[in-house]
């Protein structure tokens, strides 16, 4: 293994969120500046989806050379860049993308937004499929949307889809779009070909447009496939967008750098428009366009490397607790460097179960219930960091499960 990913690496004074901001125990939506994730007594952030290994050595030699240059004006995205995202989609997933479909954005996120406004208008409904990333609620209301969703069902230690539940509110014509988490954040499903053309017929019998999350598509554990949504048929492509990025893969958010694709010229020209109305134009980020490129093309040694660990790190995780905290069970994800994890057999209820964990064990993980109802009782950890922080709070919470 070339990257020494056992190394801790400290990010005090380097203005990032995971490591500089903590939620309020009482109220979720207040949030302080904190040096308590560092020195002795600590805190551990196991929150947001940031990896604590730093980008493959080819992308930040490339960043090095371009920020040598001295001169950050107006950037464009070259055919070069648009080519290595083509290649990527066709090496990595099998998934033949035509450089014109590509359309840039400063973010998932952000791209979403403009999809609702784009192709909803205020008082539709958007389904989803909760628990599930919870920015698409905010998308959704802050655009005049109205949430419905198809919720998955945990069976057996594995979330599944209700496929009654799904058909019968994608029929109702106020739901004309469906936003796809595949993976699944947080729950870590990937979607089988034969899960998404059976949720995409549903979409093309009932007039529902689909925008699938495929943010973290490369992030894919041992044993296990992924299949872009668009790829499965022609009719699916036509009739979905889908946002794409390296921020995930090569830890490279703070860049804001992401690929939307879309083969439908028609839409594409829609969502295009959209953009220009918000002053989204054709210039980008220097270094994004640099990262992104370098990262296409030279960075998938690095990514299998960190797979591997993060695959030891889950299955480090998931010996430790069936051995030590028997009231945790480990939803195994089969996708994403995310876990998800079943603590209602501690009998706390979500605000209870938020203070255990910031105060008496002294990590901070995102809690299940901001993804929805149907997380209370859960929590999400992030576990692409050394395996001496993931053991460190491991430890503590069977200490701490221990007293209780």
């Amino acid at each position: 293994m070339k990257t020494d990913f056992d190394r801790e690496i400290n990010r005090k004074n380097t203005q990032s969120a995971k490591w500089g901001v903590i939620q309020d125990p009482d109220n979720p939506s207040i949030w302080h500046t904190t040096d308590d994730y560092f020195g002795e007594d600590r805190i551990l952030p196991l929150w947001v989806a940031d990896m604590d290994f730093p980008a493959p050595r080819p992308v930040v030699d490339a960043l090095v050379e371009r920020a040598q240059h001295g001169i950050y004006g107006y950037t464009l995205r070259t055919d070069s860049y648009n080519q290595a995202v083509v290649d990527w989609m066709q090496r990595r997933h099998g998934w033949a993308v035509d450089p014109a479909w590509i359309v840039s954005t400063p973010g998932v996120v952000p791209a979403i937004n403009f999809l609702i406004q784009t192709f909803t208008r205020p008082g539709e409904k958007i389904l989803v499929q909760r628990p599930v990333y919870y920015p698409f609620f905010s998308a959704i209301e802050d655009n005049g949307g109205e949430i419905v969703s198809s919720s998955l069902v945990l069976a057996n230690g594995r979330y599944e889809i209700d496929f009654d539940d799904f058909e019968r509110k994608a029929s109702d014509p106020a739901v004309t779009l469906f936003i796809l988490c595949s993976p699944h954040n947080p729950v870590g499903r990937v979607w089988t070909r034969e899960e998404l053309a059976r949720m995409g017929e549903i979409c093309l019998k009932n007039n529902v447009f689909v925008v699938a999350d495929e943010i973290h598509a490369d992030l894919i554990h041992r044993g296990v496939a992924f299949t872009p949504f668009a790829s499965v048929s022609e009719e699916f492509s036509d009739n979905s967008v889908v946002c794409t990025a390296p921020s995930k893969t090569f830890n490279l958010a703070g860049l804001h750098t992401s690929n939307i694709i879309i083969s439908n010229d028609r839409l594409r020209q829609r969502f295009q428009q959209t953009l220009n109305r918000c002053g989204i134009g054709k210039w980008a980020n220097p270094f994004g366009v640099v990262a992104c490129e370098t990262a296409y093309r030279e960075g998938e040694p690095w990514l299998d490397e960190v797979m591997t660990y993060i695959g030891d790190n889950l299955d480090f995780l998931q010996d430790f607790i069936d051995r030590n905290i028997p009231g945790i069970r480990v939803v195994r994800p089969e996708g994403t460097y995310l876990v998800w994890l079943d603590c209602r057999g501690l009998g706390l209820d979500k605000w209870a179960l938020k203070r255990f964990m910031m105060e008496k064990v002294r990590i901070f993980p995102d809690e299940g219930f901001i993804f929805g109802p149907e997380g209370e009782g859960f929590e999400r950890i992030n576990i692409a960091c050394p395996r001496s922080i993931l053991q460190e709070a491991l430890e503590r919470i069977q200490r701490e499960v221990e007293a209780l």
